[in-house]
């Protein structure tokens, strides 16, 4: 039986160096549910650390937590990279981390906190999550398909960060299974806005740094079940499976 998902899925925790603390795993599961969310997706800038302890916090809940990552190409393009299960990230992990240099620098860039479930501080992330990888977007996007995720590219209708503020364009030989739009153009304006790419799903997402931000954009989707598989379905708009625009 399919059923109506409410989804934001573009969540930071406090491991984003330009999150706000307060985004530590069981807050944001509460914030979450307090705003009736039923799927979410973490997807911290080039890092996971975080997202074990989000699952953790959701166990037995009535949430359902995607693991993710945003990660930024080599033109400096966010994609979120969404996954069923843990495991395909932590290997996906290694795979951003081998291309991804330079040293965090606390003062400049933000605190990088890796916080568990008990709201216990484990540690920080020294890398320089808020750079870029030397991975290519279209290397990326295969990269992330090889581990069996998904490949949303964010916030489009944003200039940084965003692959048509990047690179004015996108390629149609770019493989990204659906993209995603601020909640303050929304999907209904960005079909409008964008008839050229007709063809692609379009999500809306909080992409929240602030606590507060958790819920404000979210996408309602008709699927059988909160999981990515799922979610490939509703993009492609198989089997009943469809973004409620």
């Amino acid at each position: 039986m399919l059923t109506e998902f409410r989804c934001d899925l573009h969540i930071h925790t406090c491991l984003s160096p330009c999150a706000e603390l307060d985004l530590y795993p069981r807050a944001l599961v509460e914030k979450a549910r307090d705003a009736d969310l039923d799927l979410i997706a973490v997807c911290d800038h080039n890092a996971s650390e975080n997202v074990p302890y989000v699952l953790r916090c959701a166990a037995g809940t009535s949430l359902t937590v995607l693991p993710g990552m945003e990660v930024t190409s080599r033109e400096e393009v966010h994609v979120l990279a969404l996954f069923d299960t843990l495991d395909p990230l932590l290997q996906f992990q290694d795979d951003v981390y081998a291309h991804l240099s330079g040293s965090n620098r606390e003062e400049v860039f933000g605190c990088q906190a890796i916080v568990n479930d008990d709201d216990e501080v484990e540690g920080f992330n020294d890398r320089l999550l808020i750079g870029a990888t030397d991975i290519p977007l279209d290397g990326l996007i295969a990269l992330i398909h090889v581990h069996g995720g998904l490949a949303v590219a964010s916030h489009i209708d944003r200039e940084a960060f965003g692959v048509l503020g990047q690179l004015g364009f996108i390629d149609p030989s770019l493989a990204f299974d659906a993209l995603e739009v601020t909640f303050r153009l929304g999907i209904r304006d960005a079909r409008r806005r964008y008839p050229e790419l007709a063809a692609y799903a379009f999500v809306t997402s909080s992409d929240a740094h602030f606590l507060q931000d958790i819920g404000r954009g979210m996408t309602r989707i008709r699927m059988a079940a909160p999981t990515a598989a799922e979610l490939k379905l509703a993009f492609q708009r198989r089997d009943g499976r469809e973004i409620l625009e």
